[in-house]
């Protein structure tokens, strides 16, 4: 078993403490941690996925929601199909929820 002397201060008798029961205690607040974690980074990843595919999805209908934009032809179409890859992959890695490994 694994127990330590602790001198207090107060009275002069030794106490021993069991830290048995820390570990398991620590490792259950250290998964709550990396839970909480991983749910803010996948609702951070699913939000940004979805306002970045959503501006490549107005950059090419920019013509039929009639919205001026000053670059047209391809810089358009390649801006807009870099966008909505971006976003796609933000949106899969918050599918993913892998941030550990």
């Amino acid at each position: 078993m694994a127990y330590f002397k602790v001198n207090c201060l107060i009275c002069p008798t030794n106490i021993l403490v069991n830290m048995e029961n820390e570990a398991p205690e620590r490792q259950k607040m250290e998964e709550r941690r990396r839970k909480t974690y991983s749910l803010r980074r996948a609702i951070l990843d699913y939000g940004m996925g979805v306002i970045i595919t959503g501006i490549g999805i107005v950059l090419l209908l920019a013509p039929v929601l009639h919205i001026a934009l000053s670059i047209d032809g391809p810089a358009r179409y390649i801006f807009a199909g870099l966008f909505l890859l971006y976003g796609g992959f933000r949106i899969y890695r918050g599918s993913r929820k892998n941030y550990f490994d």
